[in-house]
């Protein structure tokens, strides 16, 4: 079946400094285009969307043009870009500015669970937010399972504005933790201009010990309260090798949805990514 991944991450330690890697040391190295063609040799991955990953605030601009000169290329399936940003700060419109234009862009990201909760309360936050339907970009919420009141308030405050969240709003998988994790995605799943990644939740699992029916739930409830013209994959790489390769997190999703049929994994897989991202 042929792939689109709304959710990939490169970094070069070498042009930009993500000071987060030092504390993941499986993590702590490059992750270049090429080393992304390996992990996806032998599957059907025609385009993908890359994000941010959360490179130092200094180095902001200088990935986000990096990145989308990778896009302008024809060596690779990079079709979509989703920046970093800093909707707290005031500047956010005179960067958006700078960045806004590239037909490669789509979105813009801010990681809300390395922040204090507080930040998407500070001063402009969610005007700033709202700037985003005039440059035509959608924006990706990065939360903590206990933080998707932040999500549904953002969702609510900014009506016209695309919105999708990351990893299912990375529920407790290692912990089999559902509640109150599924009322609040129901929440989310309520407003009509959100969709949901299937993606981050194997790394969510027991690294070491997990199968594709722990992850079932989850899926399952993002699916039935998402719909399946709202959910889109992700494979969250390279931090999916935390717990899994590439092929072993599409193989556990293409099992879990089998029964679904053809044109709802095409849907799930590749046709909601064209739409929403507009690819």
């Amino acid at each position: 079946m042929k792939i689109i991944d709304t959710h990939q991450h490169l970094w070069d330690l070498d042009l930009f400094s993500y000071s987060w890697t030092a504390n993941v040391p499986a993590l702590n190295r490059s992750f270049r285009m090429s080393d992304y063609l390996e992990a996806t040799k032998g599957l059907e991955v025609y385009k993908t969307v890359h994000l941010e990953a959360d490179v130092d605030e200094r180095d902001m601009l200088g990935e986000t043009r990096h990145i989308l000169s990778l896009a302008e290329r024809d060596d690779n399936p990079l079709a979509g870009v989703v920046a970093c940003a800093r909707p707290e700060h005031p500047g956010f419109e005179d960067y958006l500015r700078e960045i806004a234009g590239h037909p490669q862009l789509k979105g813009i990201r801010r990681i809300l669970h390395v922040v204090p909760d507080e930040t998407s309360e500070a001063p402009g936050f969610v005007e700033n937010i709202r700037l985003l339907e005039k440059y035509g970009l959608s924006f990706d919420i990065c939360v903590l399972a206990r933080q998707l009141p932040i999500a549904i308030r953002l969702v609510r405050e900014c009506p016209n504005v695309q919105f999708i969240l990351d990893h299912c709003g990375n529920p407790l998988v290692k912990e089999k933790t559902l509640d109150p994790w599924r009322e609040l995605m129901k929440e989310v799943a309520s407003f009509p201009n959100v969709v949901c990644k299937v993606s981050g939740i194997v790394t969510n699992a027991d690294p070491q010990n997990w199968a594709a029916e722990d992850l079932w739930p989850y899926v399952d409830h993002v699916i039935e309260t998402f719909g399946w013209d709202r959910v889109m994959f992700g494979s969250d790489w390279p931090v999916c090798t935390l717990a899994a390769s590439y092929r072993q997190w599409v193989e556990a999703l293409m099992l879990l949805t089998k029964d679904d049929g053809e044109g709802n994994q095409r849907k799930l897989f590749q046709l909601n990514a064209e739409r929403v991202y507009r690819l």
